[in-house]
């Protein structure tokens, strides 16, 4: 081995390769631990409508460490994306001192369980808020399924200028529906939207509108509907 000039050169060569690595990764570690690199800013691209701020100055405050090439982003956007109102969150490096945070909030369609909210994509979240929200009732699983009726539905109601207050998808996939004046709609498990959108076509021309204040309309009739007369109504 020893007499093997060849052999010897490629040894040789590979460890001086290596002593070269070694040194480049020492250097490029000493520069980037450097002050200069230290992070100064972490700039939002948009300010928040529903985020509190001081939540968002808790986690730069406490929650991300290191400088702009060590700060771990996976980890800083974990962070962001625990606090209320967070539906989505990136984060990338913007040299040389900064951290630039896109930050998309929910937008809450209905209370769901009178435990949670849904937003517009149909995902369940938790969150606080005094708004006068309609109320989502149904199986977990489900609420896609949910948010996507209420938009079909209210659509079908314009025409009697009246709006969801309450849809309830039961574990048999039954619909029903209250209103902001009181009425309550069963839509039954097929065809609810057309169910709907037939009522509000004939609602205002029928016998029902003569009862004041009807609690109840069954649509689950094929050529009609039958109308409960509020409790109490001779």
């Amino acid at each position: 081995m020893w007499d093997n000039a060849h052999l010897l050169r490629g040894i040789a060569n590979v460890l001086f390769g290596f002593s070269m690595l070694l040194m480049v990764y020492g250097v490029v570690r000493y520069v980037a631990q450097l002050p200069a690199f230290s992070l100064q800013a972490v700039v939002l691209t948009a300010t928040p409508q529903r985020v509190e701020m001081a939540r968002l100055q808790e986690v730069v405050r406490d929650q991300i460490h290191g400088n702009f090439f060590t700060v771990d982003l996976a980890e800083t956007r974990a962070a962001f994306q625990q606090l209320p109102w967070v539906r989505s969150v990136s984060v990338r490096r913007k040299f040389p001192w900064q951290l630039e945070v896109v930050i998309e909030e929910h937008v809450a369609l209905a209370r769901w369980n009178k435990t949670a909210m849904v937003n517009t994509y149909g995902e369940v979240f938790e969150a606080e808020t005094d708004e006068q929200l309609p109320a989502f009732l149904a199986e977990q699983e489900n609420s896609l399924v949910v948010a996507r009726m209420f938009s079909e539905l209210e659509q079908e109601l314009q025409p009697l200028q009246r709006h969801i207050v309450q849809l309830t998808l039961s574990p048999r996939m039954a619909w029903q529906a209250r209103l902001d004046d009181g009425m309550e709609i069963a839509l039954g498990r097929e065809a609810m939207r057309e169910r709907l959108a037939r009522f509000a076509k004939v609602f205002p021309y029928s016998v029902a509108v003569r009862i004041p204040n009807a609690s109840r309309i069954d649509l689950r009739y094929r050529n009609g509907f039958a109308v409960q007369p509020p409790l109490g109504a001779a």
